[in-house]
């Protein structure tokens, strides 16, 4: 997941990306061609050293493809909240996976070698059901007709609904359209349940606080997601018809104790049908827990040989209920750091030089209460890869692979050749965003085959935003727009093993050269930074006078791309001094001196 908040409609492309794909929306919502942006001729993978393409190539025969597609099968099965059943079952699948794979068991904290242990902080309440039905109630003339139910749609029932009396409830069920205050006018919704098209936070306040309703059912869903893949049955059906829902919460309230749905198109439509006629009653029938405990993230660590104290970040995210969103994240993370253990022990890879430190646990959460829990540690991170959605099967969801940048200029000017995602942009302030090699490093690597790579401008929302906000460079691997986020649809058919591999691969190669790099590599890191930089600035020169030609204001729009251009040189200038701090056994004369010479060159670019 990424953390909720608007969405905007807009592509993700970027600069130097391999290929364009199919992830932009057309008005209609259709899945419609993005723009274009030329291969470049070349691609920044020439440059990169040959260590990264060495471990590259012994990882990708040690990434079990069919344990990572069983990691996902197995936390597909839960509706995986912290401190509940599914959560707590899936951080010790992966814990016994790491140890089976050579990760030394303990009870907390690193040891001399490469070791996993669980770590425990605060509480949450655990919420998990069991039974989550929604029926139009029937009469003497017709049954119960069933809606909504954990059977067919899995994840209907939204987090924190509490249970009904045993036996279920009978209620009328009152369509307040838009939800907005006029829509409740002349409608007593005391004791109802309350059908509306605003989400179910909103409603509850509305409905439920407000007005004594004992539930909602909200029909929101997002413009992008689809009922099937492109051009299948499902997909052309009319809307009314489409069998998908988009899971969510409401808040929770141990007095009112009240339930709220999440509605698949077709089942807002039967229910209105019935509406249209009269007044209709539903049948609810919740069975739901609280299983209050504390929570738990893993922590699993490779120890540096050269820096121990200066550390590589890699963090999955394990709650959520989808598959792609985020069982495979986990399941790459945990095939990647297998496959890296295996690799220093078949002496194909070398002990990376600084650690690599590998965590599991909550949403932005985790990460936060590492840093808390760990602050020496923290202040040594020098990278950091958040692994979300890694899995997808593009030719189904409609999402390529996405490399969302740390900030660069791109996420404080809106540039064309950089749209940001439908998921939204955060706002980024000019004096705020520092130059990183890894935005060019990570891209350059995955680059190395024929791989769909795209990259978006930085738009937060998971595990990279809390490294970013400590000053670490960090970059989300991730896939959208997906047809079925946060759906009742994200289940393992939609999830590819060969993606997962893909990501993971090239993640753990580029985490091993910023882990591991000798002067020698920092020096073609150096040399690949120039040419992304020169690119860049050759890219924002052409864009810059279409846009100029095209202002009406020509002046404010001429000091804006002198604004741009003065960034990016400086972004660069700072990205390429950073490799001076690459290798873990400290930089020679021979690097510094080439990093002055390439920054004075893209100065006078």
């Amino acid at each position: 997941m990424r953390n909720l908040r608007g969405f905007f409609a807009a592509g993700a492309i970027a600069l130097a990306t391999a290929a364009a794909g199919d992830a932009g929306l057309s008005a209609s919502g259709q899945l419609a061609p993005v723009r274009q942006v030329p291969v470049t001729s070349n691609p920044l993978s020439r440059y990169l050293p040959a260590s990264a393409s060495s471990a590259a190539d012994a990882l990708e025969g040690r990434f079990d493809e069919r344990a990572a597609m069983n990691l996902v099968e197995f936390m597909d099965r839960y509706w995986r909240n912290a401190a509940n059943e599914g959560f707590n079952a899936s951080i010790d699948r992966i814990h016994d996976r790491l140890a089976e794979s050579g990760f030394t068991r303990r009870a907390s904290g690193p040891s001399d070698g490469p070791s996993v242990w669980v770590e425990e902080y605060g509480r949450a309440n655990g919420w998990d059901y069991s039974v989550g039905t929604l029926a139009l109630a029937g009469d003497e003339a017709r049954p119960d007709e069933v809606l909504l139910s954990r059977d067919q749609q899995r994840v209907a029932l939204c987090i924190n609904s509490f249970s009904t009396p045993p036996g279920g409830v009978t209620a009328p069920i009152v369509d307040v359209g838009q939800g907005a205050a006029s829509d409740y006018e002349g409608k007593d919704v005391r004791g109802a349940v309350v059908l509306g098209d605003a989400g179910p936070g909103r409603l509850w306040q509305s409905a439920v606080a407000q007005r004594g309703a004992i539930g909602v059912v909200s029909t929101t869903l997002e413009s992008y997601i689809r009922p099937g893949p492109p051009g299948s049955p499902a997909d052309r059906a009319p809307r009314d018809e489409w069998d998908v829902l988009q899971w969510s919460g409401v808040p929770y309230d141990e007095g009112r104790r009240g339930f709220g749905f999440k509605a698949t198109p077709r089942a807002a439509a039967r229910i209105r049908a019935r509406l249209a006629k009269g007044p209709a009653k539903v049948r609810v029938d919740v069975v739901s827990t609280f299983s209050p405990g504390p929570v738990r993230s893993l922590v699993a660590e490779i120890p540096g040989a050269v820096k121990p104290d200066e550390r590589v970040v890699l963090v999955a995210h394990v709650q959520e209920p989808g598959a792609n969103d985020n069982a495979s994240g986990c399941a790459t993370l945990v095939e990647l750091a297998r496959a890296v253990l295996q690799g220093i022990r078949d002496r194909k890879l070398p002990m990376p030089g600084r650690t690599i430190t590998f965590i599991w646990g909550d949403e932005i959460r985790a990460s936060r209460q590492w840093m808390q829990d760990h602050p020496a540690e923290a202040k040594q991170v020098r990278y950091m890869f958040s692994l979300d959605m890694t899995g997808e099967n593009t030719k189904l969801t409609g999402g390529p692979f996405l490399i969302e940048k740390a900030p660069d200029p791109t996420a404080v000017w809106p540039r064309p050749s950089d749209p940001h995602t439908e998921w939204g942009s955060s706002p980024v302030k000019a004096d705020a965003i520092k130059g990183t090699l890894l935005n060019d490093l990570f891209l350059a690597v995955c680059q190395r085959s024929a791989w769909k790579v795209q990259t978006n401008p930085y738009e937060g929302g998971s595990d990279h935003s809390v490294f970013l906000a400590a000053g670490v460079p960090s970059v989300l691997a991730w896939h959208f727009p997906d047809r079925f986020y946060h759906s009742s649809l994200d289940r393992p058919a939609m999830t590819d093993p060969a993606e997962m591999k893909q990501v993971g691969v090239n993640v753990a190669a580029t985490a091993l050269l910023l882990a591991s790099a000798t002067p020698r590599d920092a020096a073609d890191v150096a040399r690949l930074v120039e040419q992304a930089a020169i690119a860049r600035l050759a890219l924002e020169r052409r864009q810059g006078r279409a846009l100029t030609a095209d202002a009406a204001d020509k002046s404010a729009a001429e000091a804006t791309e002198a604004a741009v251009q003065a960034a990016w040189r400086t972004w660069y200038g700072e990205a390429l001094r950073e490799v001076i701090d690459l290798p873990p056994a400290g930089a020679d004369q021979a690097l510094r001196q080439a990093v002055e010479q390439a920054v004075a060159r893209i100065t006078k670019q």
